[in-house]
């Protein structure tokens, strides 16, 4: 059973079940109303008759030859304390009994539902006291006939529009919630063909001026589209990347070993050759690895106090040795600053900075480094000159994978797999801290590092 089909099924149930109620109580009400009318009639009728009574000389009840009281819808009957009939109306003179036998006798006023010849009456029974003592008793009734015509018209009427109300209500919700369930159904459509095709491009097109949750979902959905694409886009890049660059080392691993086989000896070239890009690949292996432990919260920190400022001046050593005189590297500011974490690690994203500092720089151009403390929090600050990156790729160069235009693309002895910013990145947010980034095309970068002084009481990020 779809999902249209039940929630207009229970819709309808609702509805249904809101109509029978309503309709109970409306034929209740009225019901309840025409029956206090019709007591109301009988008292007043009642009243007059018994004001028209007298008491004779012995105590009798004395009363005229000629009917008391003549009305068409009114019947009456006159009784003697000794059961005989006094009197009654020509509309009651085929009544053979009493209109309520089981009343008479009782010693109060009774009114209730009787069954005469077929037909039902609605009858009050009156005792007539004289000296405070039963004299007889006067019973007044009249046809439920019109009340029954009444009822059964209300149940007509009130069966006709409550089908005509579920009809209606059914048909309409049915094309409401078509209408509001077809986004979904576009959703699933769209989500078979993306299976079927691996085509992540696809989208679904959604209402943004309707504010409700399967606009949201859908929105969402779109979302998740967005970023599957993207991640699955960089991992044929990164696959076609790793491809190219196993193969160089293979090639070359193969070659030299063919050719120490042909020379029946080994060369020490080819053995240096051969160690040099088994490195490559341990280093690539490694990456993939450290960045596999690094997303998924796993990996291994040996935390202790780090003295972050001889940490940037070690680092700010490795640089100098790395640019080899080709720029110049500067401490701008150090401040003395104590963290708990991994130096390693830390130690590492710094390197990392400062490489890709030195790597996208221009010669002679001026790489500065920078550790201040603010409030709880250690900032190190790592600015270049270089081509900088454009606002388009600044909000990507953490993915994993990710490398940026390849106009700023670097030698082939420097290219990197995209992981290097990622590890940085999984690295620092391992710590508590945070990674930021400032370019401005044709002037240069600015990688911001926040740590928190402590790791058991990380306070609030700053803006």
């Amino acid at each position: 059973m779809s999902l249209r089909l039940r929630m207009t099924l229970i819709f309808t149930a609702l509805l249904s079940g809101i109509v029978l109620l309503l309709s109970i109580v409306i034929f209740s009400l009225v019901s309840v109303v025409m029956t206090n009318q019709i007591d109301d009639s009988l008292q007043q009728n009642a009243e007059q008759l018994i004001g028209m009574l007298r008491e004779g000389a012995n105590g009798e009840i004395e009363f005229s030859a000629e009917n008391l009281y003549s009305l068409d819808t009114i019947y009456y009957q006159l009784w003697s304390e000794d059961s005989l009939l006094l009197d009654n109306s020509e509309n009651a003179n085929n009544f053979t009994d009493a209109m309520n036998a089981e009343a008479i006798g009782e010693g109060k006023n009774i009114i209730s539902n009787v069954e005469i010849q077929g037909e039902k009456y609605r009858v009050m029974s009156v005792p007539l006291l004289v000296n405070n003592e039963e004299a007889g008793w006067i019973q007044v009734g009249t046809s439920l006939t019109d009340l029954r015509h009444t009822q059964l018209l209300l149940i007509i009427v009130f069966g006709a529009s409550a089908l005509f109300l579920i009809l209606v209500g059914g048909v309409v919700d049915w094309l409401i919630t078509g209408q509001s369930l077809e986004p979904l159904e576009m959703l699933a459509k769209i989500t078979s063909r993306i299976t079927s095709t691996y085509d992540l491009s696809q989208r679904i097109p959604v209402n943004i001026t309707q504010n409700d949750e399967i606009s949201e979902l859908i929105l969402t959905f779109n979302k998740t589209l967005v970023r599957l694409e993207r991640l699955f886009n960089a991992q044929r890049r990164f696959l076609a990347d790793v491809s190219h660059e196993l193969r160089t080392p293979l090639t070359v691993i193969k070659g030299n070993i063919g050719l120490m086989r042909m020379m029946n000896e080994f060369d020490e070239e080819s053995l240096n050759s051969i160690e040099t890009e088994v490195d490559r690949l341990i280093r690539l292996v490694g990456d993939l690895l450290l960045m596999a432990q690094a997303e998924t919260g796993k990996l291994p920190l040996i935390l202790k106090t780090v003295e972050m400022d001889d940490l940037l001046f070690e680092v700010f050593e490795q640089m100098k040795l790395l640019s080899d005189g080709r720029h110049d590297i500067r401490i701008e500011k150090v401040e003395p600053a104590i963290v708990t974490g991994d130096q390693d690690r830390l130690k590492q994203v710094l390197l990392n900075l400062g490489s890709n500092a030195i790597k996208f720089s221009p010669e002679n151009s001026q790489i500065l480094m920078k550790l201040t403390v603010k409030d709880n929090w250690v900032r190190i600050d790592v600015r270049d000159q270089g081509p900088g990156i454009p606002p388009r790729e600044q909000s990507r160069i953490f993915e994993r994978f990710y490398r940026g235009d390849k106009s700023r693309k670097r030698s082939s002895k420097e290219v990197g797999f995209g992981l290097g910013l990622p590890i940085a990145y999984w690295i620092v947010i391992s710590h508590g801290g945070r990674l930021d980034v400032e370019s401005t095309v044709g002037e240069g970068t600015v990688f911001t590092i926040w740590l928190p002084v402590s790791q058991t009481d990380i306070p609030t990020k700053p803006l």
